[in-house]
């Protein structure tokens, strides 16, 4: 395994830029999908859903200017994650997990009615990259403003965010366990 370097926010280890080789990345992506006898439920999410569950999943997702919130709390093993498009709904079409305010809200809402505390939800934020070379340089792609959605609203909510890995200019693969809140991350 490539030596890797934990933040004091973090839960899990992450790589150092570049020292994964193709087989790290096969061998981490194994471990993480893992059917531990069975106790994961695999789910895919695409984009404008949201999954949370009580029961122990594992959760994969490709965001690219797109936004994925990742909750859990770590001691009911409760968690769940989004994968929203756009910031804002404005009330002129439907209210859809597609929105990041209605996704972020949803998904709140979804874990706490499974049984999570509030005080005890830990935030990750994937995504947030622009993917179109035309707006890179440009502060205010879609991308970004998706992110900085995510970290408002989360501090509104006093949602402690312990990993973010945003912006960038490529997509990402994400998977995220629902129970113990690890995550994995692949630039695409």
């Amino acid at each position: 395994m490539p030596k890797s370097k934990a933040s004091a926010n973090s839960t899990a280890a992450r790589p150092i830029l570049g020292a994964w080789t193709v087989r790290d990345v096969v061998d981490e992506e194994r471990r993480l999908l893992a059917p531990d006898n069975g106790a994961r439920t695999k789910v895919y999410l695409h984009p404008g859903q949201l999954f949370a569950a009580a029961q122990p999943s594992v959760i994969t997702t490709i965001p690219g200017s797109c936004v994925s919130l990742c909750l859990w709390d770590p001691v009911v093993k409760i968690g769940g994650i989004n994968h929203y498009l756009l910031p804002f709904w404005v009330g002129d079409a439907e209210a859809s997990p597609r929105f990041g305010t209605v996704a972020i809200e949803t998904l709140i809402e979804k874990v706490l009615s499974l049984g999570a505390r509030k005080s005890r939800l830990r935030a990750k934020l994937f995504g947030g990259a622009c993917v179109i070379e035309a707006f890179r340089e440009r502060d205010d792609h879609i991308g970004i403003v998706n992110a900085r959605l995510a970290e408002n609203m989360l501090r509104i909510q006093s949602i402690p965010v312990i990993e973010q890995d945003l912006a960038g200019c490529r997509g990402r693969k994400l998977i995220f366990n629902t129970d113990d809140g690890t995550s994995w991350v692949k630039f695409l």
